[in-house]
């Protein structure tokens, strides 16, 4: 009993946060749907039928979209309660073969995240679906670009939303002041999204206590004005709730009323964040708030606006705010914007989330991703934050109008939702293993009704509509060409890799001069040695005693446990001193090689040797061939003893055994402790000292390679990152040479580069060049 108490308690606390940062979007529209839905030729038919029928249609779509279809199904299709395109796309990569850069491993399936819970595929044939997908390359790349496409709408969105939200909310002072010109509503739009731009940048999170009460106070504002319309204006307005209403509404207006419904589907955008910011509250705290609070009040709203417009169709170019009695107008129009404000930072940092996730699946370049320590999973990239700006704001001043932002506003959301119910309906069939036809009931009962709002908002392309196509043909060339440039550098770089018979033949020491110290060696390559490991040797042949392939790759789940992110493995005999580290990130996860990284390299490759000299396999570690997860050992932590150093070339002795000393000179010591200042966090995984436990061995050769590797931790680790140049042959079509030597190169030139991405410290990096020709 005090559980479920308990239980309740947090779905409820959940589903009041829910308020300020998912709903905010959808809460702002009956600001301007009325307008929007009667700009075009609708205006001629002044009859109550007619409004009624707008009613009667904004019911049933927000019933049938954002109750039924959202709320009700596409909720359940989270990715282990991850919500969006991205997270639909990699749902399906893991129960189908459909990555076209081919870095997957079994030991990934071990992954406790992996698994979709309450579904099985283990013993169920594949769909003849799934077995079509996976045997053609063109229907991958076909899924990948319409997933891309997906995202480039969401940032559309994200450009469109500040700024029809703030717009629409300033328009009320316009309708109190009569005579204020029109350039100062756009300046004042203009100041308060300057403003909402510039608090990402300081820090909006520091606010968020206080959106959940403003949303909260708005949409009991509007429900309360939507209720004294209905009873103030026409209360026979809760007949339009029949479908009847809707058969009369195109049947008077025919055309008309057809290509009004691309102002009507304003009414549900914003709904699409139900989903995509799904992984913040999970599904049943954003069920209670939507269908308990939520729903009921926009109900109310669009029904009382639309009494009110049933006796005063004059007034719908301001129906809304001409709907709110006298004594409310001026509260309406203080928390107007201010629900605005709090709508665009839910959209905002949903479009953070999903460049962070493209980014994360090589489909976008690298970009600055500062993280909300205080927030999980909330995150900030700067360059995003303000292209957004700029384009909102050159969206605003342009247009000047709600009804051209609308249509722009209403294509780029039904390219996201349309997507999202494809993306859905395959979820159903290769994930959830249900029929195709259920699958495909799904996609055309939603699906078709979607195109035919779509069919409708297609008119108004040349009036605005052109703004989100045109943005999100820019940004899907931009993914598209990089994650081409990334695989063709991948499959480049799987073709050149070393053979393990050369690098048997070379002996131990690999023909050259091992010196003290650690050196990681950053590869994409899953398995095998990369070409710039022999072309660094073949120009400078002296390398470091130990040597370690880093591979960072992202595996198609939100986050990887951090006990289950590194994969540690041996290349060639113990003499060689050569090992393989696997980093392997979720979408959602953020990894920089700084913090701990060192330290936590040096004992999970200690935990490695402990593990491969006692023979063990799962029952401390989940085993791939030699590759290992050492971090869930029992045992993780403490074959080694670690303390802080007092300075360079100093080292306490406090343990059960004392440190390993260096044996760099006195002046390369002082050197590097000049380095050290400028680099304070290099000062603190330098100052990491390690020490062997007073323990026996059962092989003595363990504790000669546990020596090797304390050894060369305290010799210091150096960071080799290969600086590739991509060049088409000379011999591809004019396309492909245009895609690689100038749009991916003028990418590659103008990101940031990998060391800055993975914050490797300038000192400690090795930049090995090299050419391809792809």
């Amino acid at each position: 009993m005090v559980d479920s108490r308990g239980q309740t308690r947090r779905i409820l606390l959940k589903a009041y946060r829910s308020f300020g940062l998912v709903f905010g979007a959808l809460c702002i529209p009956p600001i301007y749907v009325f307008k929007c839905a009667f700009s075009g030729g609708l205006t001629h038919y002044q009859s109550e039928d007619v409004v009624f029928g707008v009613f009667s249609v904004i019911f049933w779509t927000i019933t049938l979209t954002s109750l039924i279809k959202y709320a009700g199904f596409v909720l359940s299709a989270n990715d282990n309660g991850e919500g969006g395109v991205i997270a639909l796309y990699a749902l399906l990569c893991r129960n189908a073969k459909l990555c076209l850069i081919p870095n997957h491993q079994a030991a990934d399936e071990e992954i406790s995240t992996y698994r979709y819970p309450g579904h099985s595929s283990s013993n169920t044939p594949n769909s003849p679906l799934k077995r079509f997908i996976e045997r053609h390359k063109s229907a991958k790349t076909c899924l990948l670009v319409l997933v891309l496409f997906g995202a480039c709408m969401v940032i559309c969105v994200g450009i469109l939303t500040p700024a029809i939200s703030v717009f629409s909310s300033v328009e009320g002072i316009q309708f109190q002041a009569k005579n204020l010109h029109d350039g100062v509503v756009v300046l004042i739009a203009c100041v308060l999204l300057v403003g909402i731009f510039i608090l990402q940048h300081r820090g909006f999170h520091k606010l968020g206590f206080i959106f959940s009460p403003i949303l909260i106070l708005w949409i009991l504002l509007i429900a309360g004005v939507g209720i004294y319309n209905i009873i103030e204006w026409n209360p026979r307005i809760y007949q339009a709730l029949s479908p009847y209403y809707i058969y009369i509404f195109f049947k008077r207006t025919g055309r008309d009323g057809w290509i009004s419904l691309g102002g009507i589907i304003l009414c549900i955008t914003g709904t699409e964040y139900m989903f995509a910011d799904l992984g913040n509250f999970k599904t049943r705290p954003i069920r209670v708030a939507f269908s308990s609070v939520i729903y009921p009040c926009l109900i109310l709203q669009y029904m009382g606006q639309a009494a009110f417009l049933s006796r005063n169709l004059s007034a719908v170019s301001m129906s809304f705010y001409a709907s709110v009695p006298a004594p409310l107008i001026w509260p309406v129009l203080v928390v107007a914007p201010l629900a605005a404000i709090v709508a665009s930072q839910p959209v905002i940092s949903s479009t953070f989330s999903v460049v962070k996730q493209c980014h994360a699946i090589r489909c976008f370049p690298r970009v600055k991703i500062v993280t909300n320590r205080r927030i999980p999973g909330q995150i900030y990239i700067p360059e995003i934050n303000w292209i957004l700006m700029i384009l909102s704001l050159a969206i605003t001043i342009g247009f000047r109008d709600t009804n051209y932002i609308g249509h722009a506003y209403g294509i780029a959301f039904l390219a996201v939702t349309i997507i999202t119910t494809w993306l859905t309906s395959l979820v159903i069939n290769l994930v959830w293993n249900q029929s195709f036809i259920l699958s495909l009931l799904f996609s055309l009962l939603f699906g078709s009704m979607e195109i035919i709002y779509l069919s409708s908002s297609c008119m108004k392309i040349l009036k605005g509509g052109w703004v989100p196509l045109v943005f999100s043909a820019i940004f899907l060339v931009v993914m598209y060409v990089w994650q081409y440039g990334m695989r063709k550098k991948y499959t480049y770089d799987l073709h050149n890799k070393v053979s393990m018979k050369w690098i048997l033949t070379l002996g131990p020491s690999l023909g050259i001069v091992r010196v003290p110290g650690i050196g990681l060696i950053y590869s994409e390559l899953a398995t095998g040695v990369p070409s710039t490991f022999t072309h660094f040797l073949t120009n400078l042949p002296a390398f470091y005693q130990v040597v370690v392939f880093v591979c960072i790759k992202t595996v198609p789940v939100p986050c990887v446990p951090q006990k289950e992110r590194f994969l540690i493995g041996r290349i060639g005999p113990k003499s060689y001193g050569m090992y393989r580290c696997m980093i392997r990130n979720g979408y959602k996860d953020v990894f920089r090689s700084g913090d701990d990284f060192e330290i936590d390299l040096v004992m999970s490759i200690a935990e490695f040797i402990q593990m491969e000299a006692e023979g063990s396999e799962t029952p401390e570690g989940s085993v791939d061939k030699r590759m290992a997860v050492v971090r869930t050992s029992g045992k993780f932590g403490t074959r080694l003893v670690m303390s802080q150093s007092s300075g360079p070339g100093e080292s306490s002795s406090s343990g059960p055994s004392a440190l390993v000393g260096t044996c760099k000179s006195q002046v390369l010591q002082d050197l590097q402790a000049t380095y050290e200042k400028e680099a304070p966090k290099l000062n603190y995984w330098r100052r990491a000292r390690f020490g062997l436990l007073d323990t026996k061995y059962k092989d003595p050769r363990v504790r000669e390679q546990l020596l090797e590797l304390v050894n060369a931790k305290h010799a210091g680790a150096t960071y080799v990152i290969g600086h590739s140049y991509l060049k088409a042959k000379y011999s591809s079509p004019f396309i492909k040479k245009c895609a690689i030597n100038i749009a991916f190169s003028f990418l590659r030139k103008n990101c940031r580069s990998p060391a800055v991405a993975l914050n490797i410290p300038h000192i400690c990096l090795i930049k090995v060049g090299a050419n391809y020709i792809v």
